[in-house]
């Protein structure tokens, strides 16, 4: 089954509301059955795709994922990219910042992990938690040792935004390509899946006494990335506004418009020249003449 990654892409200068965007939709499925053939068959596309992009090492693939909590990233990456190898993929998980990071710009600690060419990169958050928390917070930003003409209020998400997409873009010229992922989760299933945790002994580690604290910034939360969606989606890193509040859902449509932004690469297998062709032959011939 194709899925159409425009379907929930954002478009340049679109100003997004998230009011407008759907949290859940009918399953591109029947049964679980035929999730699971769906998931696999993305995932074995995902795996071919990996081996061909490794191969031909002309592009870096980075992938973004950015989510309220409960949201599933964690199960997206984990499911959808279940049949990538190890080798050629690193996930990487921002935290909060440490002391040596807070000493460099915003982008700094984001740019040290990007992936080389060849590679998939893939990161469980990103530098978009500096116009997210940071700007739902804005007391985080003491810590981070901001020059005078880098003060909180407008003129300071606009200039980070113009950072992101230059920054961005400079990776798209130079071989990067970017997909950004906002798993779009109601505030209504966010609840259910934190009281489903808070039931469960096997998913108590997974709450903190933060997520409801955070909870209360729901709204908040939901401002600045309407800003930032509306700011930052970009012909050459573009955000896909994936609904989440059914998680099996969420991950086929994951994995469906990942597989059609990487398909239009047009990746092709290297080309082997003549005189290459002529060494594996005669490596063939060698392998063959040691007899059994």
């Amino acid at each position: 089954m194709k899925i159409n990654s425009n379907d929930f892409r954002v478009r340049e200068g679109e100003d997004v509301d998230l009011k407008k965007w759907r949290t859940r939709i009918d399953p591109v499925y029947k049964s679980k059955e035929q999730y699971a053939r769906l998931l696999e068959e993305h995932v074995a596309q995902l795996s071919a795709m990996q081996q061909l992009h490794y191969a031909t090492n002309r592009h870096a693939m980075l992938l973004i994922f950015q989510a309220m909590d409960a949201a599933g990233k964690d199960g997206a990456i984990r499911h959808v990219m279940s049949g990538v190898n190890p080798q050629g993929c690193d996930v990487v998980s921002f935290k909060q910042p440490s002391s040596e990071e807070l000493s460099h710009d915003f982008l700094w600690r984001c740019a040290k992990a990007l992936p080389a060419r060849g590679r998939i990169g893939i990161f469980n958050r990103s530098y978009y938690e500096e116009v997210l928390v940071a700007r739902v917070h804005t007391d985080l930003l003491t810590s981070e040792h901001l020059s005078e003409n880098a003060k909180p209020g407008a003129h300071l998400w606009q200039q980070r935004y113009d950072d992101i997409n230059a920054f961005e873009h400079h990776l798209h010229r130079n071989g990067t390509r970017i997909v950004k992922l906002f798993l779009h989760v109601s505030k209504e299933e966010q609840k259910r899946r934190f009281l489903e945790r808070l039931d469960d002994p096997a998913k108590q580690w997974k709450f903190s006494s933060s997520d409801v604290a955070e909870r209360a910034y729901f709204d908040d939360y939901q401002h600045v990335y309407e800003e930032a969606l509306s700011a930052t989606s970009t012909p050459w890193a573009p955000w896909y506004v994936v609904p989440a509040d059914h998680k099996y859902a969420m991950r086929a449509l994951v994995g469906g418009v990942l597989t059609h932004v990487i398909d239009r690469l047009d990746l092709r297998k290297p080309e082997v020249s003549e005189e290459r062709l002529a060494a594996l032959a005669a490596a063939k011939q060698s392998l063959l003449a040691e007899g059994t």
